[in-house]
């Protein structure tokens, strides 16, 4: 019974891992309301956006080009080519700090016609 069980294991592992590097490699999907700026945190939760200056929203997300999420005061006051979307309020509520792939490719094409 052993003697199965750790090649069951080792091949979970494989498909796993298997599974996670394909998922880095996915498109991002962006919402229809997705918005294109050259970020900069100024004052957190005041940013700059192409020169105007917002507020992030209390329960604002920023995915960083590998699609993890970083807190605003690890990116510094560095300036990021990011998609967006504005909530209700007119806060920045999503932030995607965009790949060299994705900064190439028009907002336009980019967007999701299916999400909000």
């Amino acid at each position: 019974m052993l003697a199965t069980m750790r090649p069951i294991r080792l091949l979970m592992i494989f498909l796993l891992a298997t599974l996670a590097f394909s998922a880095m490699a996915a498109e991002r999907d962006f919402p229809a309301s997705t918005l294109r700026g050259k970020l900069t945190i100024t004052d957190y939760p005041t940013v700059t956006i192409n020169g105007n200056t917002l507020q992030l929203s209390p329960g604002s997300r920023i995915w960083n080009a590998e699609q993890l999420t970083q807190t605003p005061n690890s990116l510094g006051s560095d300036t990021y080519l990011v998609n967006y979307t504005v909530n209700a309020q007119g806060d920045i509520d999503r932030v995607w700090i965009l790949t060299a792939d994705e900064a190439s490719q028009k907002v336009d094409v980019q967007r999701n016609s299916l999400k909000r």
